[in-house]
C-alpha cells in the first residue's frame, strides 16, 4: 500500500472523556476508507484530526510521510465535506467550484481547465450557469465534492454527507461517489453510521465502537468475519448462540448449542476446549426443513413469527434453551409457511458458523473501557 494517511496511536481527550482511544491504521493512495459506527464512537473526531479541526492528544498523523498532528487546516493538502454543503448562494455552480484555485491565485486558463475537468466528471456542465437554489440535492451534493476536488487534494474527507438526502437518491448518491472516486483516484475518508453505505462504496472499513476501532478489513471480511460481537450485530442481522467447546479435532471444533453438539470452523487459536463462547450465523446462511437434515449443522426449532418484508421473509424462532433464532428466506423458501408453534429443523453449511469470545469486549482493547464521546466538540 501507498500510504497518503498514517494515524500513528493517535488518541483524544475531551476534559475526563476519551473520544478516541490508540487509532492506529494506513489509508493508502487511491483508497475508498469508511469509518462506521454509531453515534457517540469516535469516528467524526478522527475525521475531524485528519482534517486538522482537531489536534490529537497523543499520537501523531502522518500526511504522505509528514507529520500534520499540530498543522493548521489550511495548510494540509486535505478537504472536507460536510452534510451541509455550505455552497455560496449568490454564486454560479461554475464560480462555486472555481472559488479554491481562484483563491490561491491560479491562472484563468487552469481555473478554467479544471472547472471544466470536474464539471464533466460530476456531470453538471449543463448546469454550469445555475446557481445553488436552482438544484436539487444531489445536485448540491456533486457541485460541494467538485469544490472540494478541484485543488486536487490528497485525500477527500466526507463527513457522513449524504444523511439530508432521502433513501433514494442516497443510494444513487452512493453509485455516483463511488464512480467519482475511482475516476479521479483520490482517496476519500468517508464516516458513516450507515452501513449498507459503508458496505457499497469502500474499499476497506474501520468499524468504531465506544472510541476503539474494532475491526479493520474489506467490506467482505468484515461482514463473513466479524471478529467481535459488536461487529457481527452493527454490520448487518447475525444470530448470537450461547456455546460451550467440547472438542477440537482436524481444524473443526465441536461445541454444544441448545442441548446439541455441532461443527464450527476452527479459525482461531484463542479459543480452548472447555470454554464458553458465542457462535454466529448469518440469518441469510440458514435453511428450513420439517425433517432432519443431513446437515450436520442443525437444530431443532419452534417458529414463534414471519414477517413480509420485500425481498425476504424474516422467520423468528426459539431453541430448546430459550435461545432465539433469526431466518431470512427468500420467497419460494417461505411460500408454505405455517403458523406460530410450527416444528422445523434449522441447518446451515458448516462453513457459515463462526465462534466469537464469550465476552462483548473487542480483541483489541484494553481491559479497561474509557468512558468517551465524539460530540463533546459539537
Amino acid at each position: 500500500m501507498n500510504p497518503v494517511i498514517d494515524l500513528e496511536h493517535v488518541s483524544k481527550r475531551f476534559s475526563s472523556f476519551i473520544a478516541v482511544h490508540e487509532a492506529h491504521f494506513t489509508i493508502g493512495k487511491g483508497e475508498f476508507f469508511s469509518m462506521l459506527g454509531p453515534s457517540g464512537c469516535g469516528k467524526t473526531t478522527t475525521l475531524r484530526m485528519i482534517a486538522g479541526f482537531e489536534q490529537p492528544t497523543s499520537g501523531r498523523i502522518l500526511l504522505e510521510g509528514k507529520d500534520v498532528s499540530r498543522v493548521a487546516p489550511y495548510n494540509r493538502n486535505v478537504n472536507t465535506v460536510f452534510q451541509h454543503y455550505a455552497l455560496f448562494p449568490h454564486m454560479s455552480v461554475r464560480d462555486n467550484i472555481a472559488f479554491g484555485p481562484r483563491s490561491q491565485g491560479l491562472a484563468k486558463a487552469e481555473v478554467a481547465k479544471r472547472v471544466g475537468e470536474l464539471l464533466e466528471v460530476v456531470r453538471l456542465t449543463s448546469m454550469a450557469d445555475r446557481r445553488p437554489g436552482q438544484l436539487s440535492g444531489g445536485q448540491q451534493q456533486r457541485v460541494a465534492l467538485a469544490r472540494a476536488l478541484v485543488n486536487y487534494p490528497s485525500a477527500l474527507l466526507l463527513d457522513e454527507p449524504l444523511g439530508a438526502l432521502d433513501l433514494k437518491l442516497r443510494q444513487a448518491m452512493q453509485i455516483e461517489l463511488k464512480r467519482i472516486q475511482r475516476e479521479l483516484g483520490i482517496t476519500f475518508i468517508y464516516v458513516t453510521h450507515d452501513q449498507e453505505e459503508a458496505l457499497t462504496m469502500s474499499d476497506r472499513i474501520a468499524v468504531m465502537h465506544e472510541g476503539r476501532v474494532d475491526q479493520l478489513g474489506t467490506p467482505k471480511a468484515i461482514y463473513d468475519e466479524p471478529e467481535t460481537r459488536f461487529v457481527a450485530t452493527f454490520i448487518g442481522v447475525a444470530n448470537l448462540l450461547p456455546a460451550k467447546i467440547v472438542a477440537l479435532a482436524d481444524g473443526v471444533f465441536t461445541v454444544e448449542v441448545a442441548g446439541r453438539r455441532l461443527p464450527v470452523p476452527a479459525r482461531a487459536s484463542r479459543f480452548a476446549v472447555g470454554t464458553l463462547a458465542t457462535l454466529v450465523v448469518r440469518p441469510e446462511r440458514l435453511s428450513l426443513s420439517v425433517a432432519e437434515p443431513d446437515s450436520a449443522a442443525a437444530l431443532p426449532a419452534t417458529l414463534v413469527s414471519s414477517m413480509f418484508q420485500g425481498p425476504q421473509v424474516r422467520c423468528a424462532f426459539t431453541l430448546a434453551d430459550g435461545s432465539e433464532l433469526v431466518c431470512h428466506l427468500d420467497h419460494s423458501q417461505a411460500a408454505s409457511t405455517p403458523e406460530p408453534g410450527a416444528a422445523f429443523w434449522v441447518s446451515w453449511d458448516t462453513d457459515a458458523g463462526r465462534l466469537l469470545p464469550e465476552s462483548a469486549s473487542s480483541p483489541l482493547a484494553a481491559t479497561s473501557t474509557p468512558q468517551q464521546t465524539d460530540t463533546a466538540h459539537h
